[in-house]
């Protein structure tokens, strides 16, 4: 595995960890007694994002570095966020609200966008 594509994977998973951290956060619920329910949302997302990014091209070196692509990201989470949120609902034994899956869905729409936005600017400075 290259440098680029550790990169590329640290960035994604940071990028959930910070959106699940500020959605918290906006709840004011940032103690540690929260880190059981943080993690039944981050570890769904990250089983939900890894298995469905690949089938957007979102790995693939020839579509990564390309500005005109970064709604692959978008589009990519607006799946993977029902997926965690039933993985969720599975774990907590709890139902699935539609208004946290938008939410959800939303808020690391933009975080994803963001951060591959970011990632194409890096690499693209790093390759001139």
């Amino acid at each position: 595995m290259t440098k680029a594509s550790w990169i590329l994977y640290t960035g994604d998973i940071l990028t959930i960890a910070i959106v699940i951290l500020i959605g918290f956060a906006t709840h004011g619920e940032t103690a540690l007694s929260f880190l059981p329910r943080m993690g039944a949302i981050f570890i769904p997302l990250m089983i939900s994002w890894f298995l469905l990014a690949p089938w957007f091209g979102l790995f693939q070196q020839e579509i990564i570095p390309h500005l005109n692509q970064l709604w692959r990201p978008a589009f990519a989470i607006l799946f993977a966020a029902p997926l965690a949120a039933v993985l969720r609902g599975l774990i907590l034994n709890a139902p699935i609200i539609p208004i946290f899956v938008i939410v959800l869905g939303g808020t690391l729409a933009l975080g994803m966008t963001l951060w591959r936005a970011i990632y194409i600017f890096m690499n693209s400075r790093e390759h001139r």
